[in-house]
């Protein structure tokens, strides 16, 4: 938390007059959809890749502007009514200043119909945030939650140690957990082509529901970000400050890391953009307890400026990557990635199923207003990870913060195919989700590659591997969700929902189907179709 405020006093400090781009949006898949008429469209050359989004960007401000307006008008309502539909519970702007605050509650209550076991999440949360000038922004928000969950959930969190996606769990009762839940965020903009944003939060790099490089799945971590946009190029170089917790720890030991991520997004044409990507993970103590110094070379903000790691004795661990994406038409856009944790060309090329051999790609389709419907968005894409792919010679130097992937939240070793539908109608959110994987879990004591944080050294055979190897699972995940809004400013809405969820190999079938009813009030993501990497 000190560093967090640190950060946020640095900025403080430094405040100036330009105009240009420092506002950005808490991203979210559900939220951010709701832009791809703009974000999509032929016409623009928007980076999209790249969020959260500068939400003040003139390309996006029209769009969002009537999103979180929606239902205001110019007819005179009274406090009570105002600040349950339009505006925030604190609204104050004044002539260079602006300043808001809410409660955001969050309460659901459910029936796990498979498990016998009604559940529920009972959620309280405070936001506060402004601006000063444009180019200064700041929003801090925090929760205090705790829940009853359904039993996949709780596997989960029993074998990991924290709440999918959001902070370490202390447990009570039968399927029962606490947890708290804190980002805090300061972007300032110093020139109308630089951005710095320091603080706790998450980064996602990509244009699907998923990325291979850089997601928004794992608990919020410190960063310093600079993000530069000079012409079609838009430039990320970012140092974070991550967890290594005993329970994930192979030492059982509670350490910190670090990760630099570079990501350069290119605007080729209107219709065509490319991106490329790397990072390191590394660590501040060494697996004898021997503080390690930091490479100060680390802080060169240039791309690659590490290559892929096949040094033995190398003692960080590189990821590298790029990303695609052409528009086909207005709205409908293919997509892809590709990730790349170690080459070894002899058996890149060879199909030997090698060890070493450890990538992930990403092919999706996405578009807005399917069969001439406003407001009908689909997404179609297919992900892949090889055996071991992110894992590394330690498990600190693994792909991951706090003991969670910080690509995609299956780990590796597996395939998925993941269709989604969402679509607006006034204030009703209608979404659909549909998702198949195949994975391989470890089992007999031998690592077939899904778990990062076992050792790739310690694979369980050297060639011959190939994806949903080792306990071959197939999983069918369902969901649907019918929401109505009642104000934007906070995505306060009332929801209804429902998953169907069946997890089948040899040696268990785990079936769920639930059904959840709530007041919700959030921009976080919430990620339930997840894929343990352990067996129980």
């Amino acid at each position: 938390m000190k560093k967090i405020f640190a950060s946020l006093f640095l900025l403080f400090a430094i405040i100036g007059i330009a105009c240009s781009q420092s506002v950005y949006q808490p991203y979210s898949y559900q939220f951010y959809q709701k832009l791809n008429p703009d974000v999509y469209s032929t016409k623009t050359r928007e980076h999209t890749s790249l969020k959260p989004f500068f939400t003040d960007d003139s390309l996006l401000k029209r769009r969002y502007d009537s999103l979180m307006s929606y239902g205001s008008d110019d007819k005179q309502h009274s406090w009570a009514y105002r600040k349950l539909f339009n505006e925030h519970m604190v609204d104050i702007k004044g002539p260079g200043s602006t300043f808001y605050a809410d409660l955001l509650p969050d309460f659901t209550v459910g029936r796990d119909i498979s498990g016998h076991l009604t559940t529920s999440t009972t959620s309280l949360g405070l936001q506060v945030g402004g601006s000063v000038g444009n180019k200064f922004y700041y929003n801090v928000t925090g929760y205090q939650s705790s829940a009853v969950l359904p039993g996949y959930l709780s596997t989960y969190i029993n074998q990991v140690g924290i709440v999918p996606g959001q902070a370490y769990a202390k447990t009570y009762g039968t399927n029962g957990y606490d947890w708290s839940y804190i980002t805090a965020v300061a972007s300032y903009t110093p020139v109308k082509f630089l951005n710095i944003s320091a603080g706790r939060d998450k980064t996602f790099i990509g244009d699907g529901y998923r990325s291979m490089l850089l997601s928004d799945y794992s608990s919020p971590y410190l960063f310093f970000k600079l993000t530069g946009t000079l012409g079609n190029v838009r430039y990320m170089a970012m140092w974070t400050d991550m967890n290594d917790p005993a329970n994930t720890s192979q030492y059982g030991v509670f350490r910190k890391k670090f990760g630099v991520f570079h990501y350069l997004d290119w605007n080729v044409s209107n219709r065509l953009s490319i991106g490329f990507f790397d990072n390191v993970i590394g660590y501040f103590t060494d697996d004898n307890g021997q503080k390690r110094p930091f490479d100060f070379n680390y802080i060169n903000p240039l791309i690659f400026m590490k290559p892929i790691n096949n040094s033995s004795d190398d003692p960080d661990k590189s990821l590298i990557g790029a990303t695609g994406k052409y528009k086909i038409s207005d709205g409908v856009t293919v997509y892809g990635q590709f990730a790349l944790n170690e080459f070894v060309s002899k058996d890149f090329f060879s199909g030997d199923g090698a060890s070493d051999n450890k990538y992930g790609y990403q092919l999706g389709l996405r578009g807005t207003n399917l069969f001439t419907i406003k407001n009908l968005n689909f997404l179609v894409e297919t992900n892949n990870a090889k055996p071991y792919t992110y894992s590394a010679r330690s498990a600190i130097e693994s792909y991951s913060n706090n003991s969670e992937p910080i690509a995609h939240p299956w780990g590796a070793n597996f395939r998925e195919l993941v269709g989604l539908l969402n679509y607006s109608y006034k204030r009703f959110d209608f979404s659909g989700e549909a998702d198949y994987g195949h994975y391989g879990l470890d089992i007999n004591g031998l690592n077939y590659g899904k778990d990062i944080f076992q050792l790739y050294t310690n694979a369980a055979k050297a060639y011959g591997n190939y994806t949903g190897q080792g306990l071959t699972t197939n999983m069918i995940y369902l969901e649907g969700k019918v929401a109505w809004l009642l104000n934007p400013k906070y995505n306060l809405r009332i929801e209804l929902g429902g998953i169907i969820r069946d997890e089948k190999n040899a040696q268990f079938n785990d079936k769920t189907a639930m059904v959840t009813f709530g007041v919700r009030s959030s921009f976080r993501s919430f990620y339930t179709d997840i894929a343990g990497y352990k067996t129980h």
